[in-house]
């Protein structure tokens, strides 16, 4: 089955970057399973010549072994990357904003971390490729315009339990792939927590919803809370604005 996905997703990435006129693409390597996985399938379709990888971390803030392992996925497949350290730039963009609560100062991260990507891709004529999943995608877990800010998703179809087991396909670092979800936004920040609820039990929620469960039916039929349901349809309605392009009000018919 893997051997399959994976056939598809890099003629997808082959044929995407053939048909947009680009040389290549950018990868953000965090050290996670997710960029891990997405650089992997990139050097698949591209070759690791055409893959270029950007560690950025905050120094206090990143973790180091995350540092360590985007450095090792990088030497693993052999692509160029650039290391830039984002704390002068957060530190520029805060100093200079009044006020503001902790979740959008925390934004400012991954939005300079999108700057930095586009930065690059625009440089060498590349894309940028995302490494969102389908379970962040879906509820929202992401920071619009900043690590949803990308050219296309490689792994945007593959739910979290399901990247796991890709990423051990494609040989990424065991290590890699047992660690703590942490998009690092702060510090001791984990994914789970932040979304309060583990990845197994998001993933067979919506996993039933897109079977064509109703919300009400999940907990006895999947063993998992009612409150859990609540807490996933919540986020999916209250964060539908990040998964669709902005609106434009009609007004053609008012005008002669």
């Amino acid at each position: 089955m893997w051997e399959k996905v994976v056939e598809r997703i890099v003629n997808f990435i082959r044929d995407y970057v053939k048909s947009s006129n680009a040389r290549g693409v950018v990868v953000g390597i965090s050290g996670g399973v997710d960029s891990a996985t997405t650089a992997f399938l990139c050097v698949r379709a591209l070759g690791n010549e055409n893959v270029l990888g950007t560690i950025m971390p905050e120094k206090g803030v990143t973790r180091e072994e995350d540092i360590k392992d985007a450095l090792e996925v990088c030497k693993i497949l052999g692509i160029k990357y650039k290391y830039i350290e984002i704390n002068p730039m957060v530190e520029a963009f805060l100093k200079n904003l009044e006020d503001g609560t902790d979740i959008a100062k925390a934004n400012v991260r991954p939005r300079i971390r999108m700057i930095i990507n586009y930065f690059y891709a625009n440089s060498l004529n590349y894309l940028v490729a995302g490494t969102g999943n389908k379970s962040e995608l879906t509820i929202g877990y992401f920071t619009k315009h900043g690590d949803g800010g990308v050219d296309f998703l490689p792994i945007g179809d593959l739910y979290k339990t399901e990247v796991w087991e890709l990423a051990r396909f494609l040989g990424v670092p065991e290590k890699i792939v047992k660690k703590t979800p942490s998009a690092g936004l702060w510090i001791g920040q984990t994914d789970e927590e932040e979304i309060g609820i583990t990845y197994v039990k998001l993933d067979t929620i919506l996993k039933a919803l897109e079977k064509g469960y109703k919300p009400e039916e999940i907990p006895k039929k999947f063993n998992v809370s009612e409150d859990d349901v609540k807490r996933v349809m919540a986020m999916i309605e209250r964060n539908r604005h990040k998964r669709r392009t902005p609106p434009v009000v009609s007004v053609r018919d008012l005008i002669p």
